[in-house]
């Protein structure tokens, strides 16, 4: 599964774009520092992610949204 598929996929179960749930985590206090288990403690609460997926909310709220070029076309 591509970088895209998964942030379209929490998109659809959450009803939160890539941003929203940035700014949600900003609000929260989660950055760049956070830990990863931390964040996908809070997707799994209040969202019912998996860990595979609040992974790649991890990766957004740590980075941006802009992903690398190592995501973009990768075949998945």
């Amino acid at each position: 599964m591509s970088f895209q598929a998964y942030l379209d996929n929490i998109e659809a179960k959450t009803g939160r774009t890539p941003q929203q749930l940035i700014d949600e985590a900003t609000k929260k206090g989660f950055g760049k520092e956070t830990k990863a288990g931390e964040i996908i403690e809070w997707l799994a609460e209040d969202y019912d992610l998996g860990r595979g997926h609040a992974m790649a909310v991890v990766y957004i709220v740590k980075n941006g949204a802009q992903i690398s070029d190592k995501h973009v076309n990768s075949g998945g």
